[in-house]
């Protein structure tokens, strides 16, 4: 999946997060996390958010997350909405 433009989905409400794609600026997938619980779960959130990009073959992507306390599921449908409507992909792989 390759980024065509900057996109967003979430919101910055209690128990959700808000994630940004655009273009990587070096090769690779890199994720910045703001949390008020980045030190207890940092690293859990940024592993949702780098498996669900690695799902769906996204090479080159920053990725900036501004977490509300989102669960993991929020962190995943989050995520991949933001990496479709940056790559303006219509061809949705949502788990079943």
């Amino acid at each position: 999946m390759q980024i065509i433009k900057t996109a967003s989905a979430g919101t910055m409400e209690s128990s959700d997060i808000m994630i940004t794609v655009t273009k990587g600026e070096t090769p690779g997938v890199t994720v910045r996390l703001t949390s008020s619980v980045e030190k207890q779960f940092g690293s859990q959130i940024k592993a949702v958010i780098a498996d669900c990009a690695k799902q769906l073959g996204v090479e080159d992507a920053c990725i900036i997350a501004i977490d509300q306390g989102a669960l993991d599921c929020v962190i995943k449908a989050r995520t991949k909405t933001a990496l479709y409507r940056a790559a303006e992909c219509t061809d949705y792989r949502w788990e079943a």
